[in-house]
């Protein structure tokens, strides 16, 4: 397997390699090399080690990224740059690296674009740093997740090797952000170690991406299973005369009639890949039909938990060699195929936005207003949460007061300091009691039957 990242971020990108672009601007290698050289420089002269990263243009956030792992340091990447979930995880770094201030009292390197500095030598390195991500543990408390360069170098040799003969000479584009470990992997780290550029803005809207589609003859499209299944329909369910050479998926599963969708507009079905952050990609699938099977890369290896069908998994991406166990339940088909049967645990994906249950209806039962709280995942008319809320004495007598409108969306502020908007309970139910079994166990019937009538 060719260290295909660790051979880039060890000699830097050619001067006239492009390396992102927009709608106004581009930058090429010597514009990179200067700013990566300048983050890095005020890196080496810091005795903080540890570096919250955190940026909304993809361009900065690589320049800020390839200056601390060739400067050594620990890189900690926000799932969001909510104060709340900062202050749960600030005990974890000493300095910010970004556009903006985000924290006071820490050391701030500020991220700002130049593209005519002098500086053009690219920094050597003998001990490159490693990324700390945080994920949604089943605990409910933000889990930390190391990534070494090996690591990660073992994953983006693996996509090109899979991959690379589908791709024409092209540019990538993305609706997913780079924090988290798919848009890191797909959007910036692959990207850059194959030399195809980026686009340094997330696409946001339909008409952006049929802008870019129109512009450029081949592009990349990295997408989420939320994104694409309402593609279809802002396209006009229309064959495109111009379609992204290829369309990664993942997140979660993309169901069928939306993978249907994508294959009419554009012509060709999307790759989906199946994995997490802890793991990395484990699995791709092409849909030509229901309940299509996901096939291993190559180098991993998995086997099916006897005892309740989770997923057993060995990988080049992983820390050690021994088999890992994922929560996820499957059916082996055979040697390197398998189905998803679904979760064995509490953690689950809203817009491919993967939370803790636990974690959030602990902060619900932190507010003053509420004495339990419970969530569960509606799959009608969408797949959206739904929360069933035992008010306090207090809360029942704001309820009478002020209406069920304005608890709502008091509880959708106090989520707020720690979950993003698109993960938050779309519908509220306050019964007197949250519904329990005589071992105090919730019943999950019933309160599902709570949300059959609006």
């Amino acid at each position: 397997m060719t260290e295909l990242l660790k051979s880039w971020l060890s000699k830097g990108p050619s001067s006239q390699q492009l390396i992102s672009f927009n709608h106004h601007d581009i930058v090429n290698g010597a514009a990179f090399t200067s700013q990566v050289a300048n983050v890095h420089q005020q890196l080496l002269q810091s005795q903080s080690q540890r570096w919250l990263l955190a940026c909304e243009s993809s361009d900065l956030f690589a320049v800020g990224l390839c200056a601390a792992l060739l400067a050594g340091k620990e890189i900690i990447l926000p799932s969001n740059t909510q104060t709340g979930t900062l202050s749960e995880i600030t005990h974890e770094f000493d300095g910010v690296i970004s556009d903006q201030p985000l924290c006071e009292g820490k050391a701030f390197i500020m991220l700002k674009k130049d593209l005519h500095g002098t500086n053009n030598v690219w920094p050597k390195c003998d001990n490159y740093g490693k990324l700390i991500l945080f994920t949604s543990g089943s605990s409910g408390h933000p889990k930390a997740v190391c990534k070494t360069l090996e690591q990660l170098d073992a994953e983006v040799s693996i996509l090109e090797n899979t991959f690379a003969k589908h791709l024409p000479h092209c540019s990538v584009i993305s609706t997913v952000s780079h924090q988290h470990i798919y848009g890191l992997l797909f959007k910036i780290l692959w990207p850059l170690a194959a030399s195809r550029p980026f686009l340094s803005n997330i696409v946001e809207y339909p008409e952006t991406l049929t802008y870019y589609t129109s512009l450029f003859p081949n592009l990349c499209l990295i997408s989420s299973p939320a994104q694409l299944s309402r593609l279809p329909e802002s396209l006009d369910n229309e064959r495109q005369l111009r379609s992204p050479s290829l369309v990664f998926s993942s997140g979660g599963p993309l169901n069928f009639e939306a993978a249907k969708g994508i294959t009419h507009c554009y012509g060709r079905q999307p790759i989906e890949v199946f994995g997490s952050t802890e793991t990395g990609g484990i699995a791709y699938r092409r849909q030509t039909q229901q309940d299509q099977p996901w096939r291993v890369f190559d180098s991993i290896e998995i086997r099916q938990d006897n005892k309740d069908g989770a997923l057993l998994l060995k990988s080049p991406y992983l820390e050690n060699d021994e088999w890992l166990r994922c929560e996820d339940k499957i059916t082996l088909l055979k040697p390197g195929e398998f189905q998803l049967q679904g979760r064995l645990d509490r953690v689950v994906k809203i817009e491919e936005k993967r939370l803790s249950l636990v974690q959030m209806e602990a902060l619900l039962e932190s507010h003053p207003l509420i004495s339990q709280a419970a969530l569960l995942v509606l799959d009608q008319p969408r797949t959206q949460l739904g929360a069933v809320i035992e008010l306090s004495q207090q809360g029942k007598e704001q309820l009478e007061a002020e209406g069920k409108l304005s608890l709502n969306n008091l509880f959708k502020a106090h989520l707020l300091t720690q979950f993003e908007r698109v993960t938050l309970p779309r519908r509220w139910r306050y019964p007197e009691i949250v519904p329990v079994n005589s071992q105090g166990k919730r019943l999950a019937n019933q309160l599902s039957e709570l949300f059959e009538h609006d």
